[in-house]
C-alpha cells in the first residue's frame, strides 16, 4: 500500500479576476523584509558603515540586478537552446525560469554599484548581505514546494513525496525542502555565527559562496536535473558544475579578503 504524501498544495493564495497572488512571490516579500530588517541590525552593530536611510536603496539595488542576473543565467546557460527558437520569451519571467548562480553574479554586481556610490568596500556590502539575505533561500525554497517544482529524483523511501503536477506518481525526494534547511536555515546559522569570529570583511562573504556550493552539491544528487541538460560526464548536473566553481571560488575569496585584511 502507498502511504506517501501527495503533494496538492495550491500555488494561489487568492484570485481577483485575472489577478493571482501567490505563495511563491509572497515567499519572496517576507525574504526582503526580514532582509531589510536584519540589515538595520548590522548598522546599529556598526558592522555595515552607512546611513540606516540607505538601506531601501541598496535592497532595490539588489532586486534589480539579482532578477537581472538570475533570468540571463537561465536562458543562456540553462536553456539557450529553446529560447533561441522562442526569441519572445526572453522576457517571460511569469512563465518561471531564475537561475540561483545567476542571482548571486546579479547581488554580486549590485553590491559593487553600492559600495561605489557610497564609498565603502565590497567585501563590506556583500558580507552584509550575506548575513541579512542568506535567509531569504530558506523562503524561496518553500515556495519551490508550494509550487511543486523543482522537485527531486524518485525514491522508494517513506520520506518520498508525490508530485502529480510534473513528477507523475512515482515517490520522489522533497529537494525543495532539503534545500530550505540547508541553504537557508542552516547556512544563515553558520554564517551569523562566524559574525562574531571574523575580524576582516570578506570572511563571511567566502564562507557563504563556498558552504553555499557545498550544500548545493550535496543536495544535487537527490535533485532532479533540467530535463534539458541532463547529466554531465554520466553522473554530475550542471547545478553540481557550478557549485563546484563556487566552493573554489569561496576558498580564493576568503584567501584574497585575508590577504586585503580590511579590519571590521
Amino acid at each position: 500500500m502507498n502511504n506517501h504524501y501527495v503533494h496538492n498544495l495550491d500555488p494561489v493564495i487568492f484570485a481577483l479576476g485575472p489577478l493571482q497572488v501567490r505563495w511563491y512571490g509572497l515567499m519572496y516579500v517576507i525574504g526582503f523584509i526580514i532582509a531589510g530588517l536584519l540589515l538595520k541590525v548590522l548598522v546599529q552593530k556598526n558592522f555595515f558603515k552607512v546611513p540606516v536611510e540607505k538601506i531601501d536603496t541598496l535592497i532595490t539595488t539588489m532586486i534589480v540586478c539579482m532578477f537581472i542576473g538570475a533570468r540571463f543565467f537561465y536562458v543562456f546557460i540553462y536553456n539557450w537552446e529553446y529560447y533561441s527558437e522562442h526569441m519572445m520569451e526572453l522576457l517571460a519571467v511569469w512563465k518561471g525560469g531564475l537561475s540561483f548562480h545567476g542571482a548571486l553574479v546579479g547581488l554580486c554586481a549590485g553590491g559593487y554599484i553600492f559600495a561605489r556610490q557610497n564609498k565603502i568596500t565590497w567585501f563590506e556590502v556583500m558580507d552584509s548581505v550575506a548575513l541579512s539575505g542568506s535567509q531569504g533561500l530558506f523562503w524561496g525554497r518553500l515556495g519551490n514546494f508550494i509550487n511543486g517544482e523543482l522537485y527531486g529524483r524518485p525514491t522508494d523511501s517513506w520520506v518520498g513525496i508525490i508530485f502529480p503536477n510534473g513528477g507523475g506518481l512515482a515517490p520522489r525526494h522533497a529537494s525543495q525542502l532539503y534545500e530550505a534547511f540547508l541553504e537557508g536555515l542552516l547556512l544563515t546559522a553558520v554564517l551569523w555565527f562566524l559574525r562574531s569570529k571574523v575580524k576582516v570583511y570578506g570572511m563571511i562573504s567566502a564562507a557563504f559562496i563556498g558552504v553555499y556550493g557545498l550544500f548545493r552539491f550535496v543536495v544535487e544528487f537527490y535533485r532532479e536535473p533540467d530535463s534539458q541538460l541532463g547529466y554531465y560526464f554520466g553522473f554530475l548536473t550542471m547545478g553540481q558544475l557550478l557549485c563546484a566553481i563556487m566552493i573554489v571560488v569561496g576558498i580564493l575569496v576568503g584567501v584574497y579578503a585575508k590577504k586585503r585584511n580590511v579590519t571590521i
